[in-house]
């Protein structure tokens, strides 16, 4: 029923993961499970979290049904299993979570090593492209006068760093409590097409960022959140670069906005397989809010986060088409055309959770 998504989702991973073993011959740096800013390093974080989801799945359902008592429990646990956890299920559950690790650590070893594989850097066209869209002004000075550096930096830095926790988190919720399977395969679908383009932009277009390259524009935003991640940043970046520290990674690279196509990916999401509008302004509003951020604290460049929102409706649309939904010519309006057997096509857009 998700042959096309299920190839899809194994090709892509294999692919990441060839030319990550490829590049790290090549430059004879070894590859790295780098460790993760949320519940440790990503081999551990995902299984975690499965297992912490399969939890709040039974567990209450469990206490719930039996009404606390511990001779029903085995009874409720089987019958949950033979409803949720089907074939199907398991299925998305594995080839999702294996996929999406493959991908991921590779995209991290990848985006580590490009300054090995490229030395040239087009931060000064883009900047320049910057001063003309913004009619020889600055974006983040413009940014700075308008929104302050003060609390505003705060919100803004603390909505643009919850995206680390979110993105391993959102795919665990998608892959095990989608009530259409073809949308759990759709949300990590999209989500590793998502990664590995954008691991192709940054090797196509090779950039530091303004926060990296002009730091000077960025003085008055010591103390937030997203500063303090942005020297560690550097320091890693030098460690690897300098002085060649076996087992760091270097996370630096602008072109383009992955925050900006990971966000995008959420809301475009949301918006086709929820019917909460308020779930449909809260991410639309966080991809907002991310975007400005990226601006303010200097990470990306204007062209970086378009190039961003590009990555996030290609890997939307192509992920669509490989997990069987149908889209009106010219529109990104989804008509589902697969669903479980207990899920009725016309019923599969209620919300999941």
């Amino acid at each position: 029923m998700h042959r096309r998504a299920y190839t899809l989702l194994i090709v892509n991973a294999v692919v990441m993961g060839s030319l990550a073993i490829i590049v790290s011959l090549s430059v004879g740096r070894r590859l790295v499970d780098p460790d993760g800013s949320f519940l440790g390093p990503s081999w551990f974080r995902l299984p975690l979290l499965v297992v912490g989801a399969f939890s709040i799945d039974m567990l209450p359902r469990i206490l719930w049904a039996s009404r606390g008592n511990p001779i029903s429990w085995k009874r409720v646990f089987a019958e949950r299993w033979r409803q949720h956890w089907t074939r199907e299920r398991v299925t998305l559950v594995l080839v999702g979570l294996l996929s999406f690790y493959v991908v991921y650590v590779s995209y991290r070893n990848l985006k580590s090593m490009l300054p090995f594989v490229r030395s040239t850097k087009y931060d000064h066209q883009l900047h320049h492209l910057d001063s003309i869209l913004f009619f020889g002004n600055e974006p983040a000075i413009l940014l700075h006068h308008v929104l302050g550096e003060g609390f505003s930096a705060q919100v803004l830095s603390t909505v643009y760093l919850w995206f680390l926790p979110l993105v391993p988190v959102t795919v665990v919720i998608w892959i095990i409590w989608s009530r259409n399977i073809s949308y759990g395969y759709w949300f990590v679908t999209s989500q590793c097409l998502a990664w590995t383009l954008g691991t192709a932009s940054y090797y196509a277009l090779p950039t530091l960022g303004p926060g990296f390259e002009y730091s000077y524009l960025y003085t008055g935003l010591s103390g937030s959140g997203s500063e303090a991640l942005m020297t560690g940043l550097s320091y890693g970046r030098q460690a690897v670069t300098a002085y060649g520290i076996e087992g760091a990674v270097q996370s630096v690279a602008g072109f383009a906005s992955l925050h900006c196509a990971i966000t995008m990916l959420f809301a475009l999401t949301i918006q086709h397989t929820f019917r909460s509008r308020v779930l449909h302004w809260v991410f639309w509003v966080n991809f907002a809010i991310t975007g400005v951020a990226t601006l303010y604290f200097g990470w990306h460049y204007f062209a970086d986060d378009v190039a961003g929102m590009a990555i996030a409706l290609i890997s939307f649309y192509v992920g669509g088409v490989a997990s069987g939904q149908r889209f009106d010519r010219l529109s990104l309006v989804s008509h589902p055309t697969t669903a479980t057997s207990s899920v009725p096509v016309e019923e599969a857009r209620i919300t999941s959770l």
